[in-house]
């Protein structure tokens, strides 16, 4: 295996147990990469509780392809059977239980989104597997030996509970199954290394403890840190329309990465690309130019990126921009006549009606370039809009077709 650590290094939080100058392979991850032969098989577990994956959840998965780069076997573990729970990590409340169904259908739309990150094609460096292959099978005698490895006051311990506790708010017992089977699915899989942001030491934790419980060698834990959104305030989240989707289209995530501020672009290109950080341009414009070109060449393709590229500049400066890489919105969707601030919220553009309107008053509404004032603009039929693009701020845009 390699002996130059910079891919392990670069985005890397914290990695536990961590003796920096132990040989012993079972203290220092490093010494473990280079005394060991055989590939190592790094976990890394995503619960499928929505359709949609976001850069901020991207960068464990790309640590986990540098793995796949550097040798080793990526296990990724689809938690069909946890997702039925939901992680409480970060929650001040119970989850919505899922059903199968709904599981199954988001696992599809997560692995899809996952392709462009991961080697799915190298033979051996790859393992997907459902957690349901384990936990499903698991009958009240196992259940009781793995609640019999920890106290409610280790629970407690997790950030999160020990909130919910103080609040007098409910925690559920099944909810502390969560860390449990989480944590036996290192055991199952026999993990190496498990991956995941800084959030889920705990979880991580547990599964090094239940491991030496069941007689095999404790994981190595490397976190990762949380993206902080497009805001530059608060780490990205769809609740908080921060975020940059991997399925949004080219235009769209050229659009919002260009205006990450100035702050964050380092952070941005650390976690979210392999360019050279002491080679970026020293102009900050440039920066979140090549910033979007790139991230978004990743998903996209290089052409479709510089075209994205060329349509952003020509939409801000109030051209036309080319049509075909602006997301396009169906009237045929809308009973007329409609309110704009009605229109603002069903194509996706602001998250509500009264969003719709928050926008408009502040004048970052435009039709075409052509600011919209009038918080109560009405249009009686579809023909008034078709072939226009709208748009609010200077990274939403829409074309509007029949």
């Amino acid at each position: 295996m390699t002996s130059n650590f910079n891919w392990l290094d670069r985005g890397t939080t914290e990695i536990f147990p961590n003796q920096p100058q132990s040989d012993n392979p079972n203290e220092n991850l490093k010494a473990r990469l280079q005394q060991n032969k055989e590939p190592l098989r790094i976990k890394l577990g995503i619960d499928p509780t929505g359709t949609d994956i976001h850069l901020g959840h991207s960068i464990p998965v790309r640590k986990l392809r540098a793995f796949q780069d550097a040798g080793h076997t990526a296990v990724l573990i689809i938690g069909d059977f946890t997702a039925q729970i939901g992680d409480p990590t970060g929650k001040s409340e119970v989850r919505q239980q899922l059903t199968p169904e709904q599981v199954e259908a988001n696992a599809q739309t997560y692995l899809e989104q996952l392709r462009p990150i991961l080697d799915f094609e190298t033979p051996g460096r790859l393992e997907i597997r459902y957690n349901s292959e384990w936990l499903k099978d698991l009958d009240l005698t196992n259940i009781l030996e793995l609640l019999a490895t920890m106290t409610v006051g280790q629970m407690l311990a997790k950030e999160g509970f020990a909130e919910r506790y103080e609040k007098d708010q409910p925690i559920y017992l099944h909810e502390f199954m969560y860390p449990l089977m989480q944590g036996y699915d290192s055991v199952a899989v026999e993990a190496d290394v498990e991956l995941g942001g800084t959030d889920q030491k705990f979880n991580i934790a547990v599964g090094r403890d239940l491991q030496r419980y069941f007689q095999k060698r404790p994981q190595f834990g490397l976190l990762t840190p949380i993206l902080i959104g497009t805001d530059g305030v608060q780490k990205m989240s769809k609740s908080l329309n921060n975020y940059v989707g991997l399925k949004e289209d080219a235009l769209s995530m050229y659009s919002k990465l260009e205006k990450v501020p100035d702050d964050q672009i380092q952070t941005y290109f650390e976690l979210l690309t392999n360019l050279p950080l002491d080679q970026l341009p020293e102009n900050p414009r440039e920066c979140q130019k090549l910033l979007g070109l790139e991230v978004t060449s990743h998903y996209h393709g290089r052409e479709n990126a510089k075209q994205a590229q060329k349509s952003a500049l020509s939409l801000v400066s109030g051209q036309s921009g080319d049509a075909k890489a602006v997301p396009e919105f169906s009237l045929s969707e809308v009973e007329f006549p409609v309110k704009l601030f009605y229109l603002l919220n069903v194509t996706g553009l602001c998250g509500s009606s009264g969003e719709g309107r928050r926008q408009i008053k502040g004048g970052a509404v435009r039709l075409d370039g052509e600011k919209v004032a009038d918080m109560n603009a009405e249009f009686a039929t579809a023909d008034e809009l078709v072939g226009k693009t709208l748009q609010v701020g200077k990274k939403k845009f829409m074309r509007l077709v029949g």
